[in-house]
């Protein structure tokens, strides 16, 4: 707030007696005289005010400016506030800047920088090694032309990098495992004795071909297998010594949402963060009606705009657990509950915006 400091007594308005401006302080220049009553001096925002006084004048509250006679009347006027930011205003001295577990965001390295912090103890970060699994998939570069039968793109893998690249890990991608237990064995416990926390996609449902699930119980601890989540259901936890294993669906679609709702919590709190914030939700209007059957949470995607009459929703269309273009139109989740089946038009459903999801 540029302006003039002066000494104000307390509930004491401005009058028109005019004031001898004696001096100006700039930021980074401040004036280290002191202030006698009727004096003020020149003050710019960001700059040191002087001893003696607790009032800044806005300069849009000034009547008339004497520049050769270093004299200024103001306009009559009570002053809604002083303008003046004492020291401590941000932080006291003493008080506690960060609390251990706080994410070092954008605004907690300003807030560090503002108290002259340049370094601070913080965890290690997490080493995470992401592979997926499957004879069908090809590694990017092979032409299409060059695809074999049944073959498909490892689209997986990539997509858990992408989403993972601003959590607080560092990513190894382990590249594509076979179906094949010994070498799923193999990579599973050579990885985990290099990783924190270990990413897999695909071999955890029921076919003969699926070897992940099994091996993590045969190296170490299976915590849990299959949730009552639809896209989902195959998610497997469990460790191998130190290493966290997340076994994740084969489904693209399956991926992502098990990734965003339970791995991504799951690494920030591995990571040493306090407070894990849930994610951002909020209600919406269906615009038109949803099947679903009861008995699992389901998450579809959606499209939400906000409308004079608050936040609609609607799907994406086909929620096949394959369809994983949909998501490219989508920029929500759609919770629907798994104790109702099918919802209306018009009914209130819960979203999560991905906004809150990836952030």
């Amino acid at each position: 707030m540029d302006g003039y400091a002066l000494l104000l007594p307390q509930n004491e308005a401005v009058g028109s007696n005019p004031y001898t401006v004696v001096g100006e302080s700039l930021a980074g220049h401040p004036w280290t005289g002191a202030l006698s009553a009727k004096e003020c001096i020149r003050v710019f925002t960001g700059a040191l005010v002087p001893n003696g006084a607790n009032q800044v004048i806005p300069q849009e509250e000034v009547a008339n400016n004497d520049l050769e006679a270093r004299s200024v009347r103001f306009k009559p006027h009570q002053p809604s506030e002083s303008f003046v930011r004492g020291i401590g205003h941000d932080i006291e001295q003493g008080q506690t800047l960060l609390t251990k577990g706080t994410r070092l965001s954008a605004f907690a390295l300003g807030s560090l920088a503002a108290a002259g912090i340049s370094r601070v103890a913080v965890f290690r970060q997490l080493s995470v090694g992401v592979f997926s699994t499957g004879d069908e998939l090809v590694e990017l570069g092979v032409k299409p032309t060059d695809l074999k039968p049944g073959q498909i793109y490892d689209s997986n893998r990539f997509t858990v990098l992408n989403l993972l690249a601003d959590e607080p890990c560092e990513l190894h991608d382990l590249g594509c495992i076979p179906d094949d237990q010994i070498q799923t064995t193999t990579a599973i416990r050579d990885a985990a004795a290099r990783h924190d926390v270990l990413i897999t996609s695909g071999g955890v449902s029921v076919g003969d071909a699926d070897f992940v699930t099994n091996t993590i119980r045969s190296l170490g601890e299976l915590n849990f297998w299959k949730l009552n989540l639809k896209p989902g259901k195959p998610l497997a936890l469990g460790c191998v010594d130190d290493c966290w294993i997340f076994g994740l669906p084969g489904n693209p679609v399956s991926t992502i949402v098990t990734l965003l709702l339970i791995t991504k919590p799951a690494l920030n709190h591995l990571a040493g963060q306090a407070n894990n914030p849930q994610a951002v939700t909020c209600h919406a209007t269906l615009t038109h009606s949803i099947q679903h059957a009861p008995g699992r949470k389901e998450f579809q995607r959606g499209i939400a705009i906000e409308t004079i009459n608050g936040i609609e929703v609607s799907s994406t269309g086909d929620q096949s657990s394959n369809r994983l273009s949909s998501f490219t139109r989508a920029n929500c989740l759609i919770a629907l509950p798994k104790d109702k089946g099918d919802l209306p038009t018009g009914a209130q459903v819960q979203i999560y915006p991905f906004h809150g999801l990836l952030g």
